[in-house]
This record gives C-alpha cells, structure tokens and sequence, in this order.
C-alpha cells in the first residue's frame, strides 16, 4: 500500500492555486536561481524574502515538518555550508582566487573572508530552493500528483512515474518505521547502546534488508495492479483533469515566476549583475 505525506486541505492563498501554478512557480524559480549563475546577495536575499512569504501564506503546522527541518538544517548547514566553508567548490572560481584576509584555520586549511562569505551564500541559496519545495508535498492533494504532469503535457508513464516518485519516501518511512517497531517488540534494543551514534547505526543495519524487500514487494504489487487494468495499452483518460482550471491568482503567479527566470537572465547577461563579489561591509567585519 503506497501512503503520502501528511496532506490536509487548508483555506489558504497557497493551496487555492493550480498544482500546475505551483510547479511551474517552482522551477522558473530553481532555473532562475541556477541557470544564470547568479551568485550577488542581493538577487538572493530578494528571492528568500518571497519564497519565506509564500512558505508562511502555506500555514503548515510545525509538528507535520519538523523532522524534515531538522533533516534540511543538517544537510545544508552541515553538509553543504562546511564543504563550501572548506574547499569553496561548488561555486565560482573567483571564491578562491579572490584575495581575502585568513580569519582562521580548519584541518591546516586556511579560511578566508570570501570562504566564508560563499558559504553563507550557498546557504542562502538552497534555503531558499527547500522554502518553495517543503510546501509542495503538503499543500497539493496526492490524487492530482499525476494529473498535474499530464495537464503539464506529459506522457501518461511520465505523469503516473511522477506521481509514484511523490509517494516512494513517504512509505518508505512508513516501512521503516513498522520494521523498527516489530523489532522493538522482540526485544531488539536500538537506544540504549553503548558506543554513540556509530554503534546506532550499526544496530540499525539488520533492518535494512527487510525495509528494502517490502520495497521490492510494494513494487511488485503495483506494477501487477497496472499491467492488470492494461496500463499504457492505450492513451488514459484522468479522473480529475477538468477539476484543474488556472484562476487569476494562478495567472499573476505564473506572470511573476516568467518575471523572475527572464529578469535573471536580463540581469545577470544583460546588465551583468549577479557575479560573485564580497561586499565591502562584510570585508570590514574582519
């Protein structure tokens, strides 16, 4: 049985809009952010500030999201702010060849003013791609996942890929989290273990396989549930496609995501606005 994520309906301005609206929303502004290079705080800060607007107007209750936060907060701060902090990859080449003061040393690598500046950029930037991207799984009724990609023009094996893409970490959580509880139940200590996080995740090994085999299973099951109603035998029709109609809310937010991709391009190729620089304010805190 596939689940989904904690979907409720909401009286709210974010899910009032067309699934579609906010698919489209979401990418223009992921190309607008990527595809331009643009790496100027400025650009940044202005799209954070939009997208934390957007993710507050979505009124998800903490408790539905908190893990998933605490997840994000060690991937992007952990994970990506340290390695851009060290090796400053990931970026523009001018993040090391600009010559900064040193502030301090980590592992015997020196950690310069622009290190430290790109980090916080980089940082900035994938806040803002996950403010846009966490709304999405629990403001969009998992009935219209599908349906959403193929009013988009997509195929009819793309659209349901999709939409079983959308429910794979939902339940393999949810099989995960049965497994770890029957274990439990037969005695099998997983907390109280000597050796920290290491001897943990060592304990969580044996769960592993059976996780991945109801996976497999799961799978199984719903491809004998396609080929069974003759999946891709011929072109399907969608229970609720005529339920999706752009409203003008959707049309403003469409016209404002097109705003953002071409306004990027403009900026960054045609005013050349958008290279990485560390400002002078930043520079005189060191």
């Amino acid at each position: 049985m596939l689940v989904t994520w904690k979907y409720r309906p909401r009286d709210t301005f974010i899910q009032r809009l067309d699934p579609r609206t906010r698919l489209l929303f979401f990418f223009c502004v992921i190309f607008g952010l990527t595809l331009p290079d643009i790496w100027d705080y400025r650009v940044i800060l202005s799209l954070l500030a939009l997208t934390l607007t957007l993710y507050l107007l979505a009124r998800i209750e903490w408790k539905d999201v908190r893990r998933v936060w605490l997840f994000i907060f060690i991937l992007v701060f952990a994970i990506v702010g340290l390695n851009a902090l060290i090796s400053g990859r990931g970026g523009p080449a001018s993040v090391t060849n600009v010559v900064t003061p040193v502030v301090f040393t980590l592992l015997g690598i020196p950690i310069t003013v622009s290190k430290i500046w790109f980090a916080l950029t980089q940082v900035t930037r994938m806040m803002t791609m996950t403010l846009l991207a966490i709304p999405i799984p629990y403001t969009i009724d998992p009935n219209i996942y599908g349906t959403s990609f193929w009013k988009l023009g997509a195929s009819d094996k793309v659209s349901f890929t999709m939409d079983l893409a959308f429910r794979f970490l939902p339940t393999f959580a949810r099989d995960f989290t049965i497994t770890m509880d029957s274990q439990r139940a037969r005695g099998y200590e997983m907390e109280k273990v000597k050796g920290g996080i290491a001897a943990r995740l060592r304990r969580l090994a044996p769960l592993i396989i059976p996780v991945v085999m109801q996976s497999t299973v799961t799978g199984e099951e719903v491809i004998d549930a396609m080929d069974l109603r003759a999946f891709g035998a011929s072109k399907r029709t969608w229970i609720k496609a005529d339920d999706l109609k752009y409203k003008r809310s959707d049309y403003f937010m469409l016209a404002l995501a097109l705003v953002i991709l071409v306004g990027g391009f403009v900026l960054r190729f045609g005013f050349g606005i958008g290279e990485y620089f560390v400002p002078d304010w930043f520079l005189n805190l060191f």
